[in-house]
């Protein structure tokens, strides 16, 4: 295979991304050919999962206007995935220029691509990190300069948990991130979930663990909510994708009752 121009030196071409899996979803054109089937087959699957994926880009885009509305100028996105229209800097800046987004992804075409899209931006950037590794994620972010954590920051954790499975501790690692930032900043997650298909989840978890090879965890309702441990609970609370304070009937990309993805924002008080 031919590495396309915009694919680092080194890149694993012959494995699929969960960042390029989903880019694919949405129409992207920076996926690999491993990246494009792996999608096929979690739509022959559930042939309605584009809709989870645009679904789950309402959701971003809601939650990030909420958050400036209530007073965050700078947010930390990890997972954030490859740079898609209506990015987080974009809808936040839209808003206030003065709004800093720090992009943090373990994929390097993810973070090629961010930085190639954001120079000339002098309140946006990208980094490569693992949030396995919750302490070196942070300490990167501190070190980028991009966000200050004497004030309160925007924590995006959209369709990443997912991908952590039981082993990794993922509670643990939302523990650390909100330790690190101080009273008055927020978090925004999305996560697939069992709740209302859990057959359909079971297929696509299954197949992404064995013809995709990429790890793939629906929780149920309860341990995704305790992921809010520590933080106040924004109304609606957890809830599916599309019922969390959808703005227009463009929000409603998937009926209520049937989102394979549960959603939530709160407060650090």
């Amino acid at each position: 295979m031919e590495r396309p121009a915009w694919a680092p030196e080194g890149v694993d071409m012959a494995q699929a991304s969960p960042a390029r899996m989903y880019d694919a979803l949405l129409g992207g054109s920076h996926n690999f050919d491993i990246d494009r089937r792996a999608a096929e087959m979690g739509k022959a699957l559930v042939p309605d999962l584009p809709r989870l994926a645009l679904s789950n880009r309402a959701f971003l885009r809601r939650s990030v206007r909420f958050l400036v509305d209530s007073g965050i100028r700078q947010f930390l996105d990890i997972g954030s995935g490859i740079p898609t229209a209506g990015n987080v800097h974009e809808i936040a800046q839209e808003i206030d220029p003065g709004c800093r987004v720090l992009y943090a992804d373990i994929d390097p075409v993810a973070v090629a691509h961010a930085r190639a899209i954001l120079q000339g931006n002098d309140h946006a950037a990208a980094i490569e990190a693992d949030l396995r590794k919750p302490v070196d994620l942070l300490a990167a972010a501190r070190e980028s300069g991009m966000i200050d954590f004497e004030q309160p920051v925007g924590v995006l954790l959209f369709a990443v948990l997912h991908l952590l499975g039981d082993d990794d501790r993922p509670a643990d690692t939302v523990a650390t991130v909100r330790a690190a930032v101080p009273a008055g900043s927020y978090i925004a997650l999305s996560h697939l979930s069992s709740a209302s298909r859990p057959e359909d989840a079971a297929k696509l978890g299954a197949n992404a663990a064995g013809k995709s090879n990429v790890g793939i965890h629906f929780r149920s309702r309860e341990a995704i909510t305790e992921f809010f441990e520590g933080w106040d609970l924004v109304e609606p609370g957890v809830v599916e994708l599309p019922v969390w304070r959808p703005e227009s009937e463009r929000d409603q990309h998937e009926a209520p009752g049937r989102s394979l993805g549960l959603a939530g924002v709160g407060r650090k008080g």
